[in-house]
């Protein structure tokens, strides 16, 4: 059989025929990192198979992630989930499969037939009750019960999707990146202590939950996540509309402290005693007409989908979970808007933070021109002090601009588009039509000219820096990541063949694997003209570290080093890395010097999640999921030394930048931070630009850009901007 295509570019564009032994019949829905098939093992049965993306698939932490969402599901596969039939997280590319569910899940079921009566709603409580007594039971904490991780099955509720649940016990942390929740389904110490969640949380959970159920809403509805997350820690919840036999029960539920909260057993003696008439019977949705059942049935495959579970960063396929949905659950009869990703809120003394998590991929369309969209207006261009300026390109999409200077020129790229503004007024010098779906980093300036970030894209492109007219541009084979290194694009194929191609023309200079590494992951970092590509031992205990030179493709230097070590930077020829446990917590930072084979070893003052680090001299700046900075010097004694530590109450934030003596960093919601490199001081922050789309923030928000004195930023609203750098209190 020939190998399934799939309408669309993309990495997933042309489908494999088989995972393990299952044969993959057709596309269900997609996900931020893997894809949902319907399938049929030899014996006919039908499953639904979760298949991870190429790109991801040479990623030792998402393997590692992926890992776990397998053996929590397995060990929770029950009468009341998607029993895992097969998984294989070890292949090529790595494959889960569960039981096939046809069903709509709850946030459908909701959506299409409104809320549920009272009878309906008591069956449904005690199911989900049931599910969560044997989750518990075996001792795993689910930590995202939500209606879209319901599926209404004829023999009642099926919970899925354990991609960010953990065991009770666990000691493992939140990894770089990833998700913990979605606000309006978390409960309070999800945001106040996310690493003592139990249990309890899901209980929580439950209730918020059931709220939906019976009134479209959630217990604490808003359309900002923030607002949600605030009312959720210290507000009674909204049970109008819940009705009366079950709304004391509800109440319980949703009780700040997790002490207070009723267990599963407890739910279901209370369920007995509130109705004599309850019976055990299975949830069976109402009998529809025929043409709503044959949509149902139409789309049953797409549903049931979710049955294979996203996990691992990802957005499972079916109802309720369309790429690039941007709202939160539980707001839908309010807004109008469907549920939407899984979005990280942390909350710590300085207030609350919100990012919405999700791997995602641009896509360079055939198609472009330098004129406005239809209907935009041209540019809103406020002056400010000096040189500094606001600007509000027309440029449509949305999400935060990525930006790179050069030439005299800031290169910015946001969904949908790319443009040049003039670095002295912010002025919009040209703008280009690109794929409809997220950037995911700045535009590249390679051989002289502009190329949009295209990592997992169809296309690469080169554009005329003076005018964003196409100098040349090269398809690229399904499943392709790049990465730049000077004036070089290195295109990392599927099979692990690496091709080096000139930034000038398109032209291929080599192509070759890199010794020793069959699936590579290569890291591009600034102030160097080397890639280095990675790969971690399966134990985690050593990671092989091959310096690539991007002209030519030859090997510089190639060492194994102790650890599981992420790079980040290169200064003086020594090259940096964080060293990661099991849960990609990052607890030591380590320099290699190649001249030498010199190695220093520097442990972290805490094991930091979500990491992101910079050196400048002998000083190292982490910045961790919270919000915490950290000042190392790896040069004073024998173990370093903490220098100072800061809370930014910015839940998710960039890279930290440092220019100047101060550290600057870029909030999910807009916010530009600096921070005085000496002392940890906090010493300026801009306001907030969320925007209309408030909830569409960034796990990753694109780092400050140094401009001269000046420093670049931009925030979700669309808005880029620079501040004068020397004068942070006036910000």
């Amino acid at each position: 059989m020939a190998p399934q295509r799939n309408t669309g570019a993309g990495a997933e564009a042309e489908l494999p025929e088989y995972a393990g032994h299952y044969r993959l019949e057709s596309r269900l829905g997609s996900g931020g990192m893997g894809v949902v098939h319907l399938a049929r093992s030899t014996s006919g049965m039908r499953l639904a198979v979760k298949l991870v993306h190429a790109e991801f698939a040479r990623d030792p932490e998402f393997r590692g992630r992926f890992r776990q969402e397998v053996a929590a599901a397995r060990r929770v596969s029950g009468a009341f989930t998607a029993p895992v039939v097969d998984a294989d997280p070890e292949a090529e590319r790595p494959w889960m499969a569960t039981l096939f569910i046809p069903g709509p899940t709850l946030s459908d079921h909701v959506k299409r037939k409104g809320p549920m009566p009272t009878e309906q709603l008591r069956r449904l409580m005690a199911g989900l009750a049931e599910a969560l007594r044997d989750i518990h039971r075996v001792g795993v904490v689910h930590r995202d019960l939500k209606p879209s991780n319901v599926l209404l099955a004829e023999d009642g509720p099926k919970v899925i999707d354990f991609g960010i649940s953990r065991p009770k016990d666990s000691e493992l942390r939140t990894e770089t990146g990833k998700l913990i929740g979605t606000p309006p389904f978390m409960a309070p110490e999800q945001f106040r202590r996310p690493r003592e969640v139990g249990p309890a949380a899901d209980i929580f959970a439950l209730g918020s939950v059931m709220v939906h159920a019976a009134t479209g809403r959630g217990p604490f509805d808003s359309d900002s996540p923030y607002v949600v997350a605030y009312q959720v820690v210290h507000d009674e919840p909204d049970l109008t509309g819940v009705p009366e036999g079950i709304a004391p029960l509800v109440r319980r539920c949703l009780a700040k402290e997790p002490e207070d909260r009723p267990t599963p057993d407890e739910l279901m003696r209370e369920l007995r005693s509130v109705a004599a008439s309850y019976d055990t019977q299975a949830f069976i949705p109402a009998q529809r007409t025929g043409a709503e059942q044959r949509a149902s049935e139409d789309r049953a495959p797409a549903e049931a989908a979710a049955g294979a579970g996203a996990g691992a960063g990802g957005t499972p396929a079916g109802a309720g979970r369309s790429e690039g949905a941007g709202r939160s659950e539980g707001a839908g009869r309010r807004t109008g808007r469907g549920p939407g990703r899984r979005r990280v809120v942390a909350l710590t003394a300085g207030g609350l933070g919100l990012a919405l998590l999700g791997a995602l991929v641009s896509v360079w369309a055939s198609g472009g021109n330098d004129q406005a969209p239809k209907g935009e207006s041209e540019p809103a261009l406020t002056a400010a002090s000096g040189s500094t300026w606001t600007a509000r390109p027309a440029v449509g999409g949305e999400g935060m601009p990525h930006c790179a200077y050069g030439a005299g020129k800031v290169f910015c790229a946001r969904p949908g588009v790319v443009f040049a503004l003039s670095a002295s007024d912010g002025g919009l010098l040209w703008r280009r039509s690109v794929g409809t779906r997220s950037t995911s980093g700045p535009p590249a300036l390679s051989g002289g000219l502009v190329q949009p970030y295209t990592d997992g894209g169809s296309r690469l492109a080169g554009l005329d820096p003076a005018t964003g007219r196409q100098v040349w541009q090269r398809r690229l084979p399904a499943g392709t990541t790049v990465r730049y290194a000077g004036d070089t694009a290195l295109l990392t194929s599927a099979d692990g063949t690496v091709t080096g191609v000139d930034g000038a023309n398109g032209g291929t200079r080599w192509r070759s694997a890199v010794p020793g590494q069959a699936m590579p992951a290569l890291d591009a970092l600034p102030g160097t003209s080397t890639a280095f590509a990675t790969r971690t031992s399966a134990d985690g205990t050593s990671t092989q570290v091959t310096a690539v030179d991007p002209g030519t493709g030859q090997v510089r230097w190639d060492v194994r080093l102790g650890g599981w070590l992420k790079p980040f930077a290169v200064q003086g020829g020594a090259v940096f890395f964080l060293a990661v446990d099991s849960a990609y917590g990052a607890k030591e930072i380590v320099r290699y010097t190649p001249g030498t084979g010199a190695t220093r070893r520097v442990a972290l003052p805490a094991v930091l999640d979500g990491a992101h680090a910079t050196v400048r001299g002998n000083v190292v700046y982490v910045l961790a999921t919270g919000g915490s900075l950290d000042a190392v010097d790896i040069e004073s004694g024998r173990s370093g030394k903490h220098l100072w530590h800061l809370e930014t109450s910015v839940s998710r934030a960039s890279a930290p930048v440092v220019r100047r003596g101060r550290v600057y960093l870029t909030a999910s919601d807009g916010r530009l931070l600096a921070v005085d490199a000496g002392n940890g001081r906090l010493v300026g922050q801009t306001p907030a630009r969320l925007g209309a789309n408030s909830a569409a923030v960034m796990s990753t928000p694109p780092a400050p850009v140094p401009v001269d004195a000046r420093v670049l930023a931009a925030a979700p609203d669309g808005t880029v901007f620079t501040v004068d750098g020397g004068k942070p209190s006036v910000w």
